[in-house]
């Protein structure tokens, strides 16, 4: 059976072969997906409150469909994103210095935030139908997916190899050749294990995503999301075990289905190939690269993308990072529409704020804050203490980070709301104190970020440095000093910043826990927007928001971003 490297040249012409059958079988499946899924989207909004969400187990397939779908329609939006906004960031130094402050504060500001002050927006744009829910949904979902994705892909672009530099220099390739042939390929295998954290970070933010509660405006979209939401509101132990096993099988299916095949096409990508090393395989790669079908389709996409790529080159608007007129002109007409941005949400923000401001109020959001800052610190040191050494472990031993793969997909979609029961029983059976015993819950969702990232970078170590290792006997400590952390270092600092920022969003979801009627809360910055939220005080919610991403921005630059510049000078490799 061939490998990966030649699956996609073994396709013969010819009658249709059994492979051709399971290329027909996993296309026909998707369709039905995406009919099944969006069923019911143009409806009438009153569909959905005339059909609620039940704990009926026999609508869990549809729910999870309907959730699958608004998660890939956001990834899909947060690729999009990611190879427009992180290019611009990194190729473009006056841009740069705009569009990466943005990005920290947009990671910080909460998803209840971003839901609470575009959910009539989203709704305006399809009045009284149900799409215009879905809108606010996938951008809820988007908001939890695109930002490290952003990052990991920025730091890519940005410690590209000199010796792929000078190739691509030496073969004079254009702007748009260099970044599809060299620059999105060397980016393509830490952006693969960002893309499966972010969609399991859509699963952690979903029940907000789905149950939006925005004052006395409620719409409950059909979804897993909707269905845990109503599981800890009746406190049925029974529907919040049927969720937890229906997310396993559809995290599970899709991880053989995408997944699997993207790290599989993505070791063909490593920057250094290791002899002897069996590379990860993929049976649906395989199936569809033996397909005669599959290929004549994968040749006309070919064509299709080199006619517009020369199309693109040729056109007269189109960016040329090398021109350095041009590259001017584009940066500052595109710094121009950010300003302005910037401008407008403060304008928006402060004519929020300013009827009701109270600098006690403003107090209180800092003081919170102050709680909740602390909180992440602590959590994200604990995490990288356990997740950086596991992470290396798992990532130098590819038959490990196979099976690691689909468990640690799995942890990390794991809602924080389904372990509300054991959490909230737990303290008052025993008497805890919520401001303690709450945080850990902060952390369990985005701890992932750090591992993920680097068993991104411990795969990327080259094998040649590992080899010479071996041969002086470096060992223990100076091993690590020398070899393991300087190399995953640009990861990591990738995977704790994300983390640290997800921490401060997962603390509405953790500051707040109730089962039922029974409720308990912790004193942050968290539980403040979640009052706020439910409340309906958009003066607080604009508050909470503000203050929260002030937090991070400042954090980001003083720790984070310093960090980040360090790692890309010191580390890099060349």
């Amino acid at each position: 059976m061939p490998t990966n490297t030649t699956a996609w040249s073994t396709a013969s012409r010819g009658a249709p072969s059994r492979f051709d059958v399971i290329a027909f079988l996993l296309v026909a499946g998707l369709i039905c997906f995406l009919g099944a899924g969006s069923h019911g989207v143009l409806a009438p909004l009153k569909t959905i409150e005339q059909s609620p969400v039940t704990l009926d187990p026999a609508h869990l397939p549809w729910y999870a469909a309907r959730t699958t779908l608004r998660m890939l329609a956001a990834m899909a939006c947060s690729l999009l994103f990611t190879f427009t906004y992180a290019t611009w960031a990194a190729k473009s130094p006056r841009a740069e210095k705009i569009l990466v402050p943005l990005l920290d504060v947009l990671q910080s500001v909460p998803i209840l935030g971003f839901i609470s002050v575009t959910f009539v927006f989203f709704m305006s744009l399809a009045p009284g139908r149900v799409l215009g829910a879905e809108f606010a949904a996938i951008f809820g979902i988007f908001t939890s997916q695109a930002w490290n994705m952003a990052f990991s892909f920025y730091q890519s672009l940005r410690t590209v190899p000199a010796e792929l530099e000078e190739a691509a220099k030496s073969f004079r390739l254009s702007a748009w050749a260099r970044f599809w042939r060299l620059e999105v390929p060397f980016a393509v295998p830490p952006l693969i294990w960002n893309m499966m954290m972010s969609m399991s970070g859509g699963w952690f933010f979903v029940v907000a995503s789905e149950a939006i509660t925005v004052g006395s405006h409620t719409v409950t979209l059909p979804g897993m999301g909707a269905y845990i939401a109503l599981a800890i509101q009746n406190r049925n132990l029974g529907a919040v075990g049927l969720a937890v096993l229906t997310m396993l099988v559809v995290i599970l299916i899709y991880d053989q289905l995408l997944f699997r095949p993207l790290v599989a096409w993505a070791d063909l990508f490593r920057f250094e190939q290791e002899p002897g090393v069996t590379p990860p395989r993929s049976w649906v790669l395989e199936a569809l690269g033996k397909s005669p079908l599959m290929a004549r389709v994968l040749r006309l996409l070919r064509q299709t993308r080199r006619q517009l790529g020369i199309a693109f080159s040729a056109a007269p608007g189109f960016p040329r990072f090398e021109t350095r007129a041009h590259s001017r002109r584009l940066d500052v007409a595109g710094i121009v529409i950010v300003i302005a941005l910037l401008a407008l949400a403060l304008w928006q923000t402060s004519d929020l704020l300013r009827p009701s401001f109270h600098w006690r109020d403003v107090g209180v959001a800092v003081g919170l804050g102050a709680i909740t800052m602390l909180r992440v610190f602590v959590l994200i040191a604990l995490a990288s203490l356990v997740w950086v050494p596991v992470g290396v472990w798992v990532g130098l031993h590819p038959k490990v980070a196979r099976i690691v793969q689909p468990v640690a997909q799995f942890l990390a979609a794991f809602p924080t709301n389904l372990l509300f029961p054991f959490v909230v029983t737990g303290l008052f059976a025993w008497k805890l104190n919520p401001d303690i015993w709450l945080s850990p819950l902060m952390i369990l969702g985005t701890q992932w970020y750090i591992l993920f990232n680097v068993i991104a970078g411990a795969m990327a170590i080259p094998g040649e440095m590992r080899f010479v290792g071996e041969n002086f006997g470096v060992r223990g400590w100076l091993w690590w000093s020398k070899i393991a952390l300087p190399a995953v270092f640009p990861f990591y600092v990738t995977g704790a910043l994300t983390a640290s920022g997800g921490s401060w969003n997962a603390a509405i979801v953790a500051e707040v826990v109730s089962w039922g009627d029974e409720r308990a809360e912790a004193a942050g910055l968290g539980s403040y927007i979640a009052n706020a939220t439910v409340a309906g005080d958009f003066y607080r919610i604009a508050l909470g928001c503000v203050t929260m991403s002030l937090y991070v921005l400042v954090i980001n630059r003083l720790l984070w971003r310093p960090l980040y510049y360090y790692a890309e000078r010191k580390f890099r490799l060349s």
